[in-house]
């Protein structure tokens, strides 16, 4: 279970919910870390969004043109704004719902 994840020295560093590291990897290679759940983490590489899991595993990924720009992370899902609507998706980037903003 992800408690935090913090970038230090250009590395992201994913914590347990006692502060003990769960796992790490560089800056470099997962992007800008956009933010995370307790379930999964999301990051944007290349004007590509990917999930990860707490080991840093690929869940899913696709392009910011198609997906939207990011709005927030919450448990199992992730929204995204694009067109003036919120698309809610779970943590292989699949639609759940949608709604106008």
């Amino acid at each position: 279970m992800i408690s935090d994840v913090i970038l230090k020295n250009k590395m992201y560093y994913v914590l347990d919910e006692f502060g003990k590291e769960i796992s790490h990897d560089w800056e470099s290679s997962t992007g800008e870390l956009m933010n995370f759940s307790s379930e999964f983490m999301v990051f944007l590489l290349n004007k590509m969004y990917y999930t990860r899991d707490e080991k840093f595993k690929e869940i899913a990924h696709d392009w910011e043109s198609s997906l939207g720009e990011f709005k927030n992370v919450s448990g199992k899902t992730v929204n995204f704004l694009n067109n003036k609507m919120v698309y809610t998706r779970d943590s292989k980037l699949k639609e759940i719902s949608h709604r106008w903003v």
